[in-house]
């Protein structure tokens, strides 16, 4: 899957927002099939709905994280702990969990749609990244 192109075709195409985009794309990249109710369950993820809160790349990908993870069979201490390195290591690479600090340009009445699409590409490849490091460092121990 080109995440690029997979990104542009949610947001322009079907006007989806970044949380619901991270996890179709982290899905399509892992092999995971959501029940019905998951996307719809996302729909106010993107900064807590445009409060500018917690950005919903994070939100996405920690939602995926709780789906993936417990299909492999890791413990709900398992999952948070992966939850918060995630976090930490989110902050690290983009310098915030906070969709008003992560926003090009913050917010403002004159915002082009998706706004978030390069943004967007980049988490999605690094929350992948970061999935395929835990999952080489497991095989590892």
């Amino acid at each position: 899957m080109n995440i690029n192109e997979k990104v542009h075709e949610l947001y322009w195409d079907r006007n989806m927002n970044c949380a619901r985009t991270a996890l179709i794309c982290l899905g399509e990249i892992f092999g995971i099939e959501y029940d019905a109710q998951i996307l719809p369950s996302a729909v106010g993820l993107h900064g807590a709905g445009g409060f500018r809160a917690q950005c919903g790349l994070v939100e996405g990908s920690l939602m995926f994280f709780g789906i993936y993870y417990s299909q492999l069979g890791k413990s709900e201490a398992e999952i948070a702990s992966i939850c918060c390195e995630f976090a930490e290591t989110f902050t690290h690479q983009f310098g915030s969990l906070a969709c008003r600090d992560l926003r090009p340009g913050g917010f403002t009445e004159n915002d082009t749609p998706h706004i978030c699409e390069k943004i967007t590409c980049e988490a999605i490849a690094f929350t992948s990244e970061f999935i395929k490091k835990l999952e080489v460092n497991c095989r590892e121990k």
